[in-house]
């Protein structure tokens, strides 16, 4: 007996050291009629990114290390949401081609993601399409904002198979959305309603004074009580940038630095340092007040490494170089060619919105430079599969001045060289090849104009 019950206190032993936390979640399903072999999966922040490939009947699976939040799965076409935490398995499927009504989870996990679908359908149908809903009236607005909050709220309280402490969060997280959409009225009204210098009447925004702006808890769990959070401050920032008449990007580290919590500054100083420094006129300053600001160590060395790049392309210095790119009017270009004038350098792409919405500016100001000792040079960083909507465009909007495709798009040596992190980008370089403005004013700022002059363009 003695010996029987050694081999079983044995087994036991065995047992427990052959037990594993389970650190990841299982990701498969099938998509129909997908046009590549493959879609990205990647974490809201971007700090998890990863390409899954897909058979040739459509079907994946894929082991994924995750922490607990929402994923964004993309195929080129469609995107989807996806709630993951350790230990799920979940199979999704759908129709490439009729996403929005062949969507569907199943599997550990599923029950949170069905609901985040129908929510977002939901959503959609309500939203209605395009700005439609930014042109209502205060009062049609807040009655359609505040439909939206009760379906989402209706639909969850509906749900089987939710844990009531995601239940919470995400009631928590409904009422953000909604506050969200009541603070960003006053902006999206005067712009699509093109009522210039349109305010909200007297206590339309009372609501958001029910925000804290503390709850690391609903900080980490919500994008959308982040944005709140970031926009609360991007205000202060603002009334702090005209009473102390230092740049607003400038202002905003100043104010994120007196946030009590270290998570939500580090976090808020971070996202907005990362591309925002190779944006700024100011480096020295922002550099200086994001140090300041920041206690975490890892993110302080990634905008140093920033900072140091962004000095070697600082006024006067030599500009990097572009060497052979693709003319559209035939052979090739480099900066070289063009020595002896100024060069006003916009880096673009066709798919990108705020590019395209300077390019009537752009030809305004090429028209009134046309002869005068200046080149107009627009280098194009689309992707290679790309390169056939690039000329269809530079030839339908007849654009003008020098148009380029870069040799390696984002990783093209003229781009890295200038920490290009977003577009568009202005760069202004003088006769010699050295850098007048790494940052200058775009076509549609009057400042562009005013360079020009002071540097007797």
């Amino acid at each position: 007996m003695r010996k029987i019950g050694l081999f079983i206190a044995i087994l036991t032993i065995i047992s427990c050291k052959q037990e594993t936390t389970i650190d990841y979640a299982i990701l498969s399903g099938k998509i129909a009629n997908i046009s590549a072999g493959e879609f990205t999966f990647n974490s809201l922040d971007r700090s998890i990114k990863k390409t899954i490939e897909v058979a040739e009947d459509g079907s994946f699976v894929d082991t994924l290390t995750v922490k607990e939040g929402v994923y964004i799965i993309y195929d080129g076409k469609n995107r989807a949401s996806v709630n993951l935490n350790k230990g799920d398995n979940i199979e999704i499927n759908y129709d490439a081609n009729d996403f929005e009504n062949t969507l569907t989870f199943s599997g550990i996990g599923s029950e949170i993601n069905n609901y985040l679908a129908a929510k977002s359908k939901k959503e959609a149908e309500l939203m209605g399409e395009g700005i439609g809903i930014y042109l209502l009236e205060e009062d049609a607005y807040k009655t359609k904002i505040s439909e939206i909050k009760s379906s989402s709220e209706a639909l969850l309280n509906a749900s089987s198979g939710v844990s009531e402490d995601f239940k919470a969060k995400e009631k928590r997280n409904i009422n953000y959305a909604y506050l969200s959409m009541v603070d960003k009225y006053e902006l999206y009204h005067g712009h699509y309603a093109k009522k210039k210098d349109f305010k909200v009447s007297e206590g339309f925004l009372n609501e958001l004074e029910t925000i804290t702006y503390d709850n690391e808890e609903d900080f980490l769990a919500s994008s959308v009580y982040e944005n709140l959070v970031n926009s609360h401050y991007q205000k202060e920032a603002a009334k702090l940038a005209e009473n102390e008449s230092v740049s607003e990007d400038v202002a905003f580290l100043k104010t994120a630095a007196k946030i009590t919590n270290e998570t939500i500054k580090n976090k808020l100083v971070y996202v907005n340092s990362k591309y925002g420094i190779t944006y700024t006129n100011e480096l020295e300053d922002f550099y200086s007040a994001f140090m300041a600001a920041s206690t975490n160590e890892e993110n302080k060395k990634e905008i140093t490494e920033s900072y140091n790049k962004l000095k070697t392309v600082a006024k006067g210095m030599v500009s990097p170089k572009f060497e052979g790119y693709e003319n559209f009017k035939g052979g090739t270009t480099s900066l070289d060619d063009l020595k002896g004038k100024f060069v006003y350098v916009d880096v673009w792409a066709t798919w990108c919105g705020p590019c395209k919405a300077e390019i009537p500016f752009l030809k305004e100001v090429e028209a009134k430079y046309h002869g005068k000792n200046i080149e107009f040079v627009s280098i194009s960083v689309d992707v290679e599969k790309d390169h056939d909507k690039w000329k269809a465009m530079v030839s339908e909007k007849e654009l003008k001045g020098i148009q380029l495709f870069s040799d390696k798009n984002w990783e093209s040596d003229f781009v890295k060289g200038y920490l290009i992190k977003g577009i568009p980008r202005f760069i202004l370089i003088d006769p010699n090849g050295n850098i007048v403005s790494s940052n200058a004013p775009r076509p549609s700022e009057k400042k562009l104009i005013e360079m020009f002059d002071e540097n007797n363009i």
